[in-house]
Formats: structure tokens, sequence, C-alpha cells
């Protein structure tokens, strides 16, 4: 039977003509969609009576939130070895490396970063939304290795969380691409949104468009290094993201005609073959700096080059 509780509070004067999800959030722990869903689900009442999340709440409001007490998830914990960059009581960054899957499925339900997480945290692990997992606050792709951070519980999760939808957590990769980009640095602004032709993808579409999921995305980089290879162009790239979309960087550098070396959903296969001894495409986390969800002090985290991307480096300088 699952176990719920039921929490109240008093709207204020400070609190008037807010909208009900934003008030709850504000006040609960939550996420704005928990909220919404808990809205549409019944479980958030306004002196005892259903809302819609459009309501402005006023003075001397009573608002009741029934909360479900987060439910254990059945996956395995497991010993991965995982290489630890930081770690507190309250998050925890690693250096994820390539081909090493983030969150467990029916096709792959062990050696996933989420089984490493639950036997190296040990049951310390947020649990937004009902559900507890371990508090993943930003993805990385299966072959994209590097800096990842995870928060150990709520309040660190939503704060994190906060400071991405913001953007003041920054984070910057590098990744080596086909072609020789002509500018120095630049920004890519073009909104993505899931594929028509194929759902498994991530394509450029003209504008945003919230109803149909198609969501701003943008991406600054900065050119590190330009080479010669077997007679094409190719360039290293550092890249910052104001936004974090699926698969952002793959899908914006691959629209522009320089597709991120190896990367077989989305590059050149001929290209590819050049660098057979790829597992994946070379992009890599290389660093994130946030300021720290419960202290606020200021955290700059940064990992090396992983082997196969210097090995790519190496072959590229090679005229």
């Amino acid at each position: 039977m699952e176990s719920k509780t039921s929490k109240t509070i008093t709207a204020q004067d400070e609190d008037v003509s807010k909208r009900i999800d934003v008030f709850v959030s504000e006040n609960f722990d939550l996420t704005r969609s928990a909220v919404q869903r808990m809205i549409d689900e019944g479980s958030i009442t306004v002196n005892n009576l259903n809302k819609d999340k459009n309501y402005k709440v006023k003075k001397g409001d009573i608002i009741e939130v029934i909360t479900q007490e987060p439910k254990e998830v059945n996956i395995p914990a497991q010993d991965l070895n995982l290489d630890v960059l930081y770690e507190d009581e309250h998050l925890i960054v690693i250096n994820k490396r390539q081909g090493m899957i983030v969150h467990p499925s029916q096709q792959n339900y062990e050696d996933t970063l989420v089984n490493a997480l639950l036997y190296h945290c040990r049951g310390s692990l947020s649990g937004i939304n009902g559900e507890i997992r371990p508090g993943i606050v930003h993805r990385l792709d299966k072959d994209t290795s590097g800096v990842m951070i995870a928060a150990k519980n709520d309040k660190a999760h939503l704060r994190l969380a906060e400071q991405i939808k913001t953007h003041t957590f920054t984070r910057i990769y590098n990744a080596a691409v086909f072609g020789n980009i002509r500018d120095d640095s630049g920004t890519i602004d073009l909104p993505l949104g899931r594929s028509t032709k194929d759902f498994r993808k991530v394509a450029v579409y003209k504008e945003s468009d919230a109803e149909n999921k198609i969501r701003n995305a943008v991406t600054h980089y900065e050119v590190l290094g330009r080479y010669a290879y077997k007679n094409n162009s190719y360039t290293h790239l550092k890249l910052k993201l104001e936004t974090g979309r699926t698969h952002q960087i793959r899908v914006h550098m691959a629209y522009l005609g320089h597709p991120v070396i190896g990367d077989e959903v989305y590059g050149n296969e001929n290209i590819n073959k050049n660098f057979a001894f790829l597992q994946g495409q070379c992009l890599h986390s290389k660093s994130i700096e946030f300021s720290h969800p419960i202290t606020g002090e200021k955290i700059f985290i940064e990992s090396d080059l992983p082997e196969y991307f210097m090995r790519v480096l190496e072959l590229l300088k090679k005229t």
C-alpha cells in the first residue's frame, strides 16, 4: 500500500496573486512540472477544492498538498568503479566513461551509471517526483564521456536544476568535428525537437513550438585547433551549452555540415571509417561550474580529455 503525506500552508500577503503551481513549487520543494501533474490528479487543493494550475492565490487560502512517499526502485546496485571527481553529503560529480549508459532500460538493466550510483551512494539519493532515483541533474549520451553531477537529496537536486534553467550552471564540452569551421567563435541558435521521420533522432526546426515539444537550443563554440588529415579538414572545438537539449551538440554540428567524428547516428559514415577505433562520438564533457546548492560556494570541476579523444587529436595532427 502506498504511503502518503499531507501538508498544509496558509497563503500570506506576499503570496497574493501567485499562480498556485508557482506557490506550491516554492514552498514544498517540488518541480513545477510535478506540481502541475499533482494538480491534475487532485493531490493539491485550495480550501478543500480542486483548482486549475492558473489559479491565483488569495490571502488566507489554505493549500493542502498530498505527496506520495518515494518508491524504492528494483534496480541492482553494482560496484562499477566510478571515477569520482568530487563528493560531499549533498552531491557527487563523476567522470563518466564512454560507453556507459546513464539509466537502465529493459534492454540494459545492469552496468549503468544508475546501478553504480545506487551502490556508491548506498541509499542517499534524491526522490523527486515520487520515485527514488540517483538525482541525475543532467544527462550524457551513452557514448559521450566526461563530467556529470548527481544530487543526493531533493533540495540539492531542485537548486541545481534551477541553476541549469537560469543558465547559471556552466557546462563546457570538447568535440572533434569534420570540416573547417570558418569563424573562430560563434553561437548556434536552432530549435530542436523529435524527428518526424525517426523518433529516435532529434532534428532542427525553424522555430520553437511548445505544443509540439520543439524547444529553443543554443550552443556557443570556440575553435581550439584546425587540422588536415587524409585530404579532409577537421576542427577541435570548445562548446558551451546555454540550453541542454537531447543530442544538442551532435545535432547542431551535423546540421551545419560539421558532424562530430565517430557519431554513428548523425555523422558521416565514410569519414568515420578513418577513425574505426572509436566506439562512439568524439565528444567529452570537459568541465562544469556551479554554486553549491546548500553552501552557495562556487565550484569548478574539470576532467582531462580521455584516451580515445587524445588519440583522435594525435591522428589529426599528422598531415
